[in-house]
């Protein structure tokens, strides 16, 4: 078969689209519910049926799907189980509006209409982020896609509630709660994202009885005073040691509210004294709890004021701010501002600032979940990779709050709690009650709020495979082996999994949990739209193909460090899939059918060291993957592809190939060519999965899909294949030619030209590994003569390069004008040197070095570097020439 087999060039548009087809209709991604073989499984982290894919979303699917598929490669049963998160929030945020386009709302539609829109919604547009997955390659099995609100998961759901009920695990309560105005639901703590703002700090005074003197307070946040209950102040506190009175009035009101006294209280803050306001402030709630104080809520639901702002009442929370300020000015109570940064929380979906109030909600009571998921990443059951961040999870763990539950939306899984009016029993059963089983009253109420997004989610791992019932399924896969996820969810998810696994499968839902860095562009910014430097995944693979733009993402994914992305390195990787394909191109003009077997009694040296280095490469590719260190993995192959095999082997090999070394030699060659390519797209395999299966099925000695090869590491034939000391004698072999090369770029002679090499050695192993591998040293170098000689026969003009102990003299006489060459470098030197000028004139610029942004500056640094390396090695050509003519 002839390489016009393959194109001239590979394009990968029509190759990926005819290769993801082949593979769904062939069943390669699926899974054995059960099997003799050993298992591996993984579970996608959902992403929100909202989202369109981004740089996290595709660093996190080619982490798990090199894994996958190089699992396949060892002949294992593999999960890689697919889904979407139904995105409460999110979901109903983007349904609403479209309805507001559309001048409606969805109280205009009321409840079950609205969930029936949003249902239409999911099948019309839900889909979009799996098919952005498939063009990344994602081989999950997906005929076994997951939805967080289809109906297994949602009996799962249920069923874990209510068993979470009766083991007084979930319970309602007036709890503080980080309220969102614009989404009007509660959020978790892990929903707030803080955001540094200039703000002040007010110093307010609260007069003692009798409106003389009093108590100064610093706040941020004055609209809150209305519900204060209490000033407190630390029992220690020297400045309060003779205090006697007993109650300050509250400013603007008529208000009495009494002064306690706390060791809570931090002396150094603002005057000493706080403000308590247990209603609307997380730490001031338990406070209040702990002092009995009254929670006087009068920040409504949509952020305005209620009845206990006194004339305040109706006005937004920040008009009020402003407008309680002035009126604290004109009665001289506001005693000074000060300006301040400060951390303030808000909506993570919407970025409404959040106000913390006191509310009915519903919780989960995790202290108890969350100690067993602790000791099971202490005692080893789970391993956190990168380990630093175990710290994290511990230190969150042990200062565990308890989780808000409940939302106050209509998207999600609805609370399974039923209330009787008439005797107000609580209702908690896994099927829908028809009445109160304690009154026989019919109309009995449900619960209106829905469960966090993340309750289904921390089911995810068994849900998915069918719990409650006791699957096949669940047997083989459960545990999962790893969990591939960015820190962002640590808590938000991973945590929750790990609770929720340990208490109902009794087992932790992931052996090893591998948390990926973040993408950010090349300067290592985040990306972001305001800053104009997203790099969209899929404009990246439809110009660059998607097997450069995974081999990148791999090629930088290294432990505990952020990738930073660009354009011109996902180009750059594009030229290695070229580089393994013209490879290919050669090698399929030489290779056939027959050239299977290797006849090891007739292989020459530079055969031995290929087989070696492939055998080196397929052990490092094979540690790489397996110890979530795919950058060395991806590194290992490229190294072994681009600079042995491409550049070294193959040009080593022609003149064997082109049958200037006889029949049985050139055979030898082609099998040794033929199981080295082969070996190399398997190893590629995982990285760049197309092109690797559109070479793979052209290649004479191959048989159906590259998925159903074997992966090319077997210990005996590794261990007859390795050849550490012949490798070292080949890369001498390698480092003399380059030296000659070298010499050849340096001083500008034409590749064709053919040239004369003395060699000088004293070390006779090196003169006899040079002698046995003269050829491919002539034929590599290009040269017309290679003899070896004395010290006093080494010709003149002549340039040399040093590899160990042997000097090699490059005879330069006719092959270089030395007049015209000596010319040419020191035009080339005197631009070079104008140009080193101008940029080491920027480096010395105070200005510049201040004003210019971080990346900016240390590309100059890197450009001033560059320059001054190539006017060294100018300088020395031009003096080599120069003492040579």
């Amino acid at each position: 078969m002839g390489s016009d087999s393959l194109d001239k060039g590979y394009e990968p548009s029509g190759i990926e689209q005819k290769w993801y087809t082949y593979w769904m209709e062939n069943g390669y991604f699926r899974a054995e519910d059960k099997s003799d073989k050993a298992a591996f499984s993984i579970v996608i982290p959902p992403p929100n049926v909202t989202g369109v894919l981004h740089m996290g979303h595709a660093l996190n699917n080619v982490i798990q799907d090199v894994m996958c598929r190089y699992q396949r490669l060892l002949g294992v049963n593999v999960l890689w189980m697919p889904g979407t998160d139904h995105a409460g929030i999110a979901t109903q945020n983007v349904v609403e509006r479209d309805l507001a386009a559309k001048g409606q709302t969805r109280d205009q539609l009321g409840r079950q209409a609205f969930i029936e829109q949003v249902w239409k919604w999911r099948e019309k547009s839900g889909g979009a982020i799996i098919n952005q997955l498939k063009r990344l390659g994602a081989s999950c099995d997906w005929d076994r896609e997951r939805f967080t609100m289809d109906e297994g998961l949602s009996d799962a759901v249920r069923k874990v509630f209510v068993r979470l009920y009766k083991e007084g695990l979930i319970y309602e309560g007036q709890y503080i709660i980080n309220w969102c105005p614009r989404c009007k639901t509660a959020l978790a703590d892990l929903e707030v994202e803080y955001e540094e703002k200039d703000s002040y700090l007010y110093y307010i005074r609260y007069p003692f009885e009798g409106r003389k003197r009093g108590l100064t307070v610093a706040t941020t946040r004055p609209e809150t005073m209305f519900g204060d209950t209490a000033v407190a102040v630390h029992p220690k506190d020297e400045r309060f040691k003779d205090l006697e009175h007993t109650h300050v009035h509250l400013p603007l009101t008529d208000k009495l509210i009494p002064i306690i006294r706390d060791d809570y209280v931090d002396m150094s803050f603002g005057t000493g004294a706080l403000k308590v306001t247990p209603a609307h402030d997380p730490n001031d709630f338990v406070l209040g709890e702990k002092h009995k104080l009254e929670k006087v809520k009068v920040i409504d639901d949509d952020g305005n004021m209620l009845e206990g702002a006194g004339r305040f009442l109706g006005q937004d929370r920040f008009e009020c701010r402003k407008n309680a300020v002035e009126q604290l000015k004109e009665q001289g109570l506001l005693e000074k501002q000060e300006p301040l940064k400060n951390n303030v929380g808000h909506c993570y979906r919407c970025r409404t600032v959040v106000e913390p109030s006191v509310s009915k909600q519903w919780f989960v009571k995790v202290a108890p979940l969350a100690k067993k998921a602790s000791d099971a990443v202490r005692n080893g059951q789970t391993k956190i990779i990168p380990e630093n961040w175990s710290k994290t999870y511990f230190e969150w763990m042990d200062n565990i709050r308890d989780w808000c539950i409940s939302r106050q939306i209509w998207w999600g899984h609805r609370i399974p709690v039923w209330k009787c009016p008439a005797c107000g029993e609580v209702i908690v059963e896994e099927e829908d009650p028809k009445a109160c089983p304690k009154c026989g009253v019919t109309e009995i109420i449900q619960e209106t709020d829905v469960l966090d997004t993340w309750f289904s989610s921390a089911l995810w791992p068994f849900s998915t495979m069918g719990w409650p019932e006791n699957t096949d399924l669940l047997k083989t896969f459960y545990p999962t082996n790893v969990l591939v996820t960015g820190f962002d969810i640590l808590f938000f998810w991973v945590a929750r999994m790990m609770m929720m696994g340990v208490h109902f499968m009794e087992d932790v839902p992931f052996n090893d949990v591998y948390i990926h860095a973040l993408v950010r562009d090349e300067h290592g910014k985040k990306m972001s739209k305001s800053k104009g430097n997203v790099i969209d995944p899929l404009k990246v693979i439809d110009h660059y193909g998607a097997d450069a733009f995974r081999f990148t993402l791999a090629a930088f994914a290294a432990q505990g460090r952020d990738v930073k992305m660009s354009e011109s390195r996902v180009e750059g990787y594009r030229h290695f899939v070229n580089k393994l394909w013209n490879a290919a191109r050669f090698s399929l003009m030489h290779i056939t059918d027959k050239d299977t077997k290797i006849d090891r009694e007739t292989l020459s040296l530079t055969e031995k060291w290929i087989l070696s280095r492939s055998a080196a490469t397929s052990l490092a590719v094979k540690e790489g993957i397996e110890n979530y260190k795919f950058n060395e993995a991806a590194s290992a192959a490229y190294q072994f592809v681009w600079h042995e095999f491409c550049d070294w082997y193959i040009e080593a090999t022609k003149p064997t190939l082109f049958e200037k070394e006889g029949e049985q030699r050139r055979n030898t060659a082609r099998a040794v060519l033929s199981k080295v390519l082969e070996d190399i797209l398997v190893m590629l395999h995982p990285f760049m999965p197309f092109v690797t299966e559109e070479i793979y099925h052209i290649l004479p000695a191959t048989q159906g899909s590259i998925m159903k090869a074997s992966y090319p590491y077997d210990p005996k034939i590794y261990e007859k294949d390795r050849a550490p000391a012949l490798e070292k004698d080949m890369t001498f072999v390698f480092q003399l030619i380059s030296g000659i090369r070298n010499i050849r770029s340096e001083m500008n002679i034409q590749p064709s030209m053919k040239l004369n090499v003395h060699a000088n050695t004293s070390d006779s192993k090196e003169k006899e590994l040079i002698q046995r591998n003269q050829s491919i040293v002539m034929n590599l170098s290009r040269l017309e003569n290679f003899a070896f000689c004395n010290v006093n026969d080494i010709p003149g003009s002549c340039a040399s390069s040093v590899t160990g102990n042997t000097t090699c003299f490059v005879s330069l006489e006719g092959v270089i004008d030395f007049n015209k060459e000596i010319q040419r470098i020191e035009k080339e030197l005197g631009k070079n040197t104008k140009e080193l000028l101008s940029v080491s004139k920027r480096l010395r610029n105070e200005s510049f070095l201040d004003k210019a942004p971080e990346e900016v500056i240390e590309k100059v640094k890197n450009q001033h570097d560059g320059l001054q390396e190539k006017h060294d090695k100018l300088s020395q050509n031009l003096s080599r020439i120069k003492a040579m003519s």
